[in-house]
């Protein structure tokens, strides 16, 4: 078939299918896109003339498509996704956070930028970056390192194995993340003659591979001799649809799930072993089990700082590791042992395998009873009742408390997720959507968006800071046009409050993180709470003013009608309200490495210092 080098990547896009458990459907949902000089006349004109074949999403800000379309694909369990083009330069690098996020997530997103002439004939070109000493590079380079599968697509025939190969990665349940194909303007728009099987339905399988039988017996075998093993549940528990087996597993061995961002929602909030989130970020019931763990099960987790509290969570000097993870290089780490192949699949076995056995009563009603009083901690916090403005902490609680069980809770950098990560009593396995792998700012409300696309029938709440808010906000407008309703709820502690208490704690005060006018030639910091006069900045007029519904409430009772209010409302609603910047939900048993400076003229930071060597004592090399 003669057709151009971008109408034959439409063609074939569209014919992707995937296909897991005899479930099938097609892999791309659309592709989102900004035009410009590198791609209006090559990808833009082939989705023009096959507006049906693949459907064309507009966006306003191309890194923000990047994370609609990660939000897509977390939402589908990383089985569908969407292709996201651009111009080249600016347009093309706005895509790296949004690529480097779906890389370090593992979620599966193809970046299509536009690129410069391959035949070099008018160099240089707008936008052209040129370089002394290669004739070849361009900013499009500057993908390799975020990128799972790079390639650029210098003539048109170029196209087949490069499209294969990105279809083997984006499926690939252990090497996913961001493919990038970078495409040469004047090569988008040049002819081949293509082969009619290359534009044929093609179904990629999804596998559930075992690990080793030996290995699995011997996991097993560590497992019934722990006198207190716990799991820890990650997002390939989730990906791999392993929800349901897992909680049998736990209800029927009394084995108590901790679990991580990305894994939370693994097990109900209610489920018997439930202890919630892990480490950092992690509540007093999971961290104190994790202190005194024999045996720690991981499954599906990369085991981030976060989740080891810096190699700190773990305590007992005898602790082993047991790891079920799709990829080879998560399921040696730590020094366990090394269970390669679908968490799903595997959990199913050594449930078979561990028949019979159960933990010891008097370790199940420790775990019971740090459950009870974890809940009571949770209840706490969600009614303090704090005067004037109200704790970020009862904001949650109120959304939590009047969404549905099916209803999905967005969020990302910030405060927020660590204090949702605590707090949020998850219902379902989708129901909490946190970006934490790379902890991007801006990513709220365009994953909303995407996680709204991925399933129209659950209302989706997105819990965004000021300061994330103001670096990305605009896919309000993305979401009113396709017609996905997003309740935002837009939470306003002037400035930077996560940076700001870690400032705080290191001994600098919150310097550089309060939103305010410079005081006597300096911005200052939160030593005394009051420097410098507020900034006249109305996020809530900026919300109205890309067509959103927009509730003003000054408290938790206004807060709560508005989110009752809100769901008789077709389009996005924006929830404002202000909340106490210094009000902060403890830490329960639990440290982050950050480096303090070794010597400083201020004694704030001396004693920072000093308790940072304390902790540094605690950490384990786990091998």
């Amino acid at each position: 078939m003669r057709v151009t080098m971008a109408q034959a990547l439409v063609r074939f896009l569209a014919a992707q299918h995937v296909e897991r458990d005899g479930v099938e459907h097609r892999f791309f949902a659309g592709c989102f896109g900004i035009f410009g000089h590198g791609n209006l006349t090559g990808v833009g004109q082939a989705l023009a003339q096959h507006p049906k074949l693949l459907t064309y999403f507009q966006a306003r800000n191309e890194q923000a498509m990047v994370h609609t379309a990660a939000g897509y694909a977390k939402m589908r369990n990383r089985m569908a996704t969407f292709a996201c083009t651009t111009s080249i330069g600016p347009g093309a690098t706005n895509m790296i956070t949004g690529a480097a996020a779906a890389t370090v997530n593992r979620i599966p997103v193809l970046l299509l930028p536009g690129d410069v002439f391959a035949s070099r004939r008018p160099d240089p070109v707008l936008q052209q970056l040129e370089s002394p000493s290669r004739g070849d590079v361009s900013v499009n380079d500057s993908f390799i390192p975020v990128s799972r599968y790079f390639d650029r697509i210098e003539r048109a025939e170029q196209l087949i194995p490069a499209a294969l190969a990105a279809m083997r990665v984006l499926t690939s349940q252990s090497d996913t993340g961001a493919v990038t194909l970078a495409l040469p303007q004047d090569v988008q728009t040049e002819v081949f003659d293509y082969p009619e099987t290359f534009f044929a339905r093609r179904t990629w399988h999804i596998s559930r591979p075992l690990p080793d039988a030996s290995q699995l017996e011997l996991a097993a075998s560590i497992i019934q001799q722990a006198k207190r093993p716990m799991i820890i549940a990650g997002g390939g528990v989730i990906y791999s649809d392993a929800t349901g087996a897992l909680g049998l597993l736990s209800r029927r061995t009394g084995i108590p799930v901790a679990e991580t961002q990305a894994g939370k929602g693994a097990v109900p909030f209610d489920h018997p072993g439930a202890l919630g989130g892990v480490g950092a970020t992690g509540t007093l019931a999971a961290n104190r089990v994790a202190a005194h763990a024999d045996v720690v099960i991981g499954v599906g987790t990369r085991y981030t700082d976060f989740t080891t509290a810096s190699r700190t969570a773990f305590q007992n000097p005898a602790v082993h590791f047991v790891n079920v993870n799709i990829a080879e290089v998560d399921s040696h780490k730590l020094g366990g042992l090394a269970l390669t192949g679908d968490a799903r699949a595997t959990i199913e076995v050594l449930d078979k395998s561990l028949a019979g056995w159960s933990v010891e009563p008097i370790y199940k009603e420790e775990c019971e009873q740090l459950r009870a009083d974890w809940d009571r901690e949770v209840t706490r916090l969600y009614n303090l009742g704090h005067r004037p403005r109200p704790a970020q902490s009862e904001v949650l609680g109120a959304v939590n408390e009047l969404s549905a069980p099916r209803d999905v809770v967005v969020s990302a950098a910030g405060s927020m997720p660590g204090d949702l990560h605590k707090l949020w009593r998850t219902r379902d396995p989708k129901g909490y959507h946190v970006e934490y792998g790379y902890s991007t700012m801006g990513y709220e409300i365009a994953g909303g968006l995407g996680a709204k696309l991925a399933d129209p029938s659950r209302e989706v709440y997105v819990m965004v800071g000021d300061g994330s808010y103001l670096m990305m906000a605009q896919e309000i407008v993305t979401s009113i046009q396709e017609r996905a309703k997003l309740t935002i709820v837009l939470v306003d502690n002037e400035g930077f409050a996560s940076i700001g208490g870690l400032s705080r704690s290191k001994g600098t005060q919150g310097f550089g993180t309060r939103y305010r006018y410079r005081s006597d030639g300096s911005l200052g910091d939160d030593a005394g709470h009051s420097n410098g006069e507020r900034l006249p900045v109305d996020l809530a007029k900026n919300a109205e003013g890309l067509g959103a519904h927009v509730f003003r409430t000054r408290n938790i009772e206004e807060l709560r009608a508005a989110l009752l209010a809100a769901k008789k409302i077709d389009h996005t609603v924006v929830i404002y309200i202000p909340v106490d910047r210094y009000e902060a939900v403890p830490a329960y048993d639990s440290w982050w490495e950050v480096p303090v400076a070794e010597v400083s003229e201020s004694a704030d930071v001396a004693k920072a210092r000093e308790e940072h060597e304390k902790a540094l004592a605690r950490r384990r090399w786990l091998l």
